[in-house]
């Protein structure tokens, strides 16, 4: 069942309205006091030691983290991985370096992982087969993005080389574009060509041309004689995918063909529908953000269009609000996790995703992957990346620290922040002035149609091979049967209009900030006067003095990159890009929150200071 078949089946079984069904001690639940950790008197050597310990714990999920990394969300479905390497030899005037063409769209080659055939971020079918099965393989391969694409970044060092943010946000991803770019590249060989078996048979012939020309000049040019321990990838390998692709190319390209252009008339209805002000910029795409919608609803979107009926569903049932936000990082998702109330009935004192509606790691991790709107899915990935990303340690700040002025922000970080941002915090805040439009975008069926359809892909029967043991990922969690709790998968919606305060563990690469990274840096959120209403975002150098990446536009005496790169975020073009909010102190009951430090500058240099400890 795919996912507009799921909504429209769910206007005619969900009865409208959501019970909060925690019990009274659930609703009464109080946080619990937060301490401040405390501020390392050697930063350098804890520095040392926090990078040691996350290479260690990343060593120790190796295969967790490969499957996070570089596997494909389906083994039978996204691009065909011979498809998707020839696009730059198709139109290279689109795509560019041929050395990395996705460099485009943001995705990077990781250096640690010399002869990748591909960017980081791109996951191919092949690393997922057994070895016997690549042996005797009589399938083409496919790619897809990977948990990677999104969450793992980088910032550049002092000495022009990179730390990489494994489980953090990868801000130069630009996943519409990449959209945009495929649907142009068939345009170019369709030249206004409208009829759907002509645009197929020019494409299988552009396609055909392009692989001959390229293995003409490279018998490795697709995996690049990709190989490890338990991999071979050569030559004899990447011959038989180019037989089986020209076998049955045509049918392999029409599929392509319909999908690239189902998503970007999808995309563009989406645009019509809730971004039409700058629907213009917004097929340029925004690196490091993605509309929350995904890819199954753009679909839906689609289909909306086909019928008068399905229009006057979609009405009822698509989202009315934009949902754009900035990736979130994934590390340390222990400190994110519910535990069960009392009677085993809810989940409470957790939270993920923005607005903390997916409380269960293993549907949260589902939900992300699902979104990409593929018909077949792998869902090892989701349970691997439950392994991974409980415990991975976030990335520590790579850069120098004042102990001393750190020292002096801990407590000001104690009395004022760390109630909220810290581990286990279910809350989810409605009073803090930022824009809402993000926490908007579930409706009370779009949430029944994910319940089902996730339960439907992840039952409590269902059991994977994950590295040689059989597991059951959506059986339990922590110990408690989810038989009949499958309305826990997604909080109900009267209780996602707000925001999660996560914890702060490697905030410093959590820039920009707020839900829709419209602060450049932590400085500008403590003293909202000075925040600008147009700043620069997605770029790899990082300010230290304020705490967040190289923000200001460039001047004519720019010339050494660093304020080259990346594009103008301007947060009074749309409203919910808005820049507002976490910027008046609040009170409760007899204690207050200080939020505005504009009439306490050096508090706030403070805290900064703290905060790249953590």
């Amino acid at each position: 069942m795919n996912y507009t078949t799921a909504l429209i089946l769910a206007t005619c079984t969900f009865l409208l309205g959501c019970e909060d069904n925690r019990t009274e001690s659930a609703k009464k639940q109080a946080v619990a006091p937060a301490v401040a950790p405390l501020v390392p008197t050697n930063w350098t050597e804890t520095q040392l030691q926090r990078r040691n310990a996350k290479a260690a714990y990343i060593a120790e999920h190796r295969v967790a983290f490969d499957w996070f990394s570089n596997f494909a969300f389906s083994n039978t479905d996204g691009v065909p991985y011979v498809v998707l390497k020839l696009l730059p030899k198709i139109a290279p005037e689109i795509w560019g370096s041929e050395e990395n063409f996705l460099d485009i769209v943001g995705l990077f080659k990781d250096e640690r992982q010399p002869g990748y055939p591909i960017a980081r971020g791109i996951g191919i079918s092949a690393l997922s087969r057994s070895s016997s099965d690549r042996e005797m393989v009589d399938t083409v391969d496919y790619a897809t993005f990977t948990c990677a694409a999104c969450h793992t970044g980088r910032v550049r060092k002092k000495d022009g080389g990179f730390t990489y943010l494994d489980g953090g946000i990868n801000s130069e991803f630009n996943v519409a574009l990449y959209r945009v770019k495929s649907y142009q590249t068939l345009q170019k060989i369709f030249g206004g060509e409208k009829d759907a078996e002509k645009k197929t048979d020019l494409a299988n012939e552009a396609f055909l041309k392009a692989l001959d020309d390229t293995e003409k000049t490279s018998n490795v040019f697709f995996y690049q004689n990709y190989q490890t321990a338990n991999l071979n990838l050569g030559a004899e390998y990447e011959q038989k995918q180019l037989e089986l692709f020209r076998k049955t190319s045509r049918a392999i390209i029409e599929k392509y063909v319909e999908r690239t252009e189902t998503e970007y008339t999808g995309y563009e209805v989406l645009l019509d529908t809730n971004y039409q002000s700058i629907k213009a910029r917004s097929l340029q795409g925004f690196p490091g953000m993605v509309d929350a919608t995904g890819m199954g609803t753009i679909g839906a979107y689609n289909d909306a269009q086909k019928s008068f009926w399905t229009r006057i569903i979609a009405s009822l049932i698509l989202p009315s609000k934009p949902g754009i936000t900035d990736f979130m990082s994934v590390w340390e998702q222990g400190k994110r996790k519910g535990r069960w109330d009392e009677d085993h009935k809810t989940l409470i004192g957790g939270g993920g995703q923005w607005n903390g509606n997916i409380p269960i790691p293993m549907y949260r991790n589902l939900a992300a992957q699902l979104s990409i709107g593929l018909e077949n899915n792998d869902i090892r990935v989701s349970a691997f990346a439950v392994e991974l990303l409980d415990g991975l340690p976030a990335t520590v700040y790579p850069f120098d620290v004042d102990v001393a002025l750190a020292k002096k922000g801990q407590p000001l970080f104690e009395k004022n922040c760390a109630q909220c941002h810290q581990p286990h915090n279910d809350v989810v805040y409605n009073n803090l002035g930022t824009n809402s439009d993000r926490s908007y975008v579930v409706s009370n069926t779009i949430r029944s149609a994910a319940i089902g359809f996730f339960t439907s892909v992840c039952s409590a029967n269902t059991t994977l091979d994950l590295a040689g043991q059989q597991v059951k990922p959506c059986a339990e969690f922590d110990g408690v049967p989810l038989d009949g709790k499958e309305s826990l998968v997604m909080s109900p919606v009267d209780q996602q209009h707000g925001y999660n305060a996560r914890p702060l563990n490697g905030v410093w690469a959590d820039a920009p900030y707020l839900h829709n990274g419209s602060v450049p840096t932590i400085y500008h959120l403590l003293v909202p006067r000075e925040r600008p209403n147009q700043f620069v975002k997605s770029r790899l150098d990082y300010d230290t003095k304020l705490l967040g990446f190289v923000w200001e536009p460039a001047t004519s005496a720019d010339n050494d990159g660093t304020r080259t790169a990346g594009y103008t975020f301007d947060t009074q073009s749309f409203s919910t890009f808005s820049n507002k909010g976490h910027d008046e102190d609040i009170t409760e009951g007899t204690r207050t929150y200080k939020l505005n430090w504009e009439d306490d500058m050096e508090g706030a240099k403070a805290i900064v200071e703290y905060l790249k400890t953590l």
